[in-house]
């Protein structure tokens, strides 16, 4: 959504105010199109807990079904997936992540695409070994207090 007052919104505004309606904690909403994330969604594949990273989302990230890009319909659906969760991939679309603010929204869509990449790399390889889900409780727990604050994404943007 721009945020300069000059801008012409994005297609995608309904789904963007949807998600702040739905949880009062997301004041950021990030869409991507990134290669391996789009993969995933393409494939109709949620991504479980393969590696560790998967926590930035949660225990997964979760698929939402297919609808057309701009639509109510899309909107509803992604509201409807988010649940707890920091990431969604869209059905055929892309992927959406949410944080408290931009940097870390936008952290978020680059761990999903390190672990989307690897969650296929894997699938080509072979039969993936989930993280169990005891630990990726702990995880979760330990991503709380983990790095630094205000630290540094792969990119370079501070969380």
């Amino acid at each position: 959504v721009a945020v300069d007052g000059t801008r012409k919104p994005s297609s995608e505004l309904g789904f963007h105010l949807a998600l702040y309606r739905q949880r009062p904690d997301i004041r950021a909403v990030v869409h991507t199109h990134s290669v391996y994330a789009t993969t995933m969604a393409c494939l109709h594949w949620e991504i479980p807990a393969v590696h560790y990273l998967v926590a930035f989302s949660g225990r997964k990230v979760p698929l939402s079904p297919y609808a057309t890009f701009g639509s109510e319909e899309l909107a509803a659906h992604v509201a409807a997936t988010i649940g707890d969760f920091n990431a969604v991939l869209l059905a055929n679309h892309g992927l959406v992540t949410v944080g408290p603010n931009l940097a870390t929204a936008f952290a978020v869509a680059e761990e999903i695409e390190l672990v989307a990449q690897i969650y296929y790399q894997a699938k080509c390889s072979g039969a993936p070994v989930i993280v169990p889900d005891e630990e990726m409780s702990t995880v979760i727990g330990k991503f709380a207090t983990y790095g630094q604050k205000g630290g540094e994404t792969r990119s370079g943007s501070g969380r």
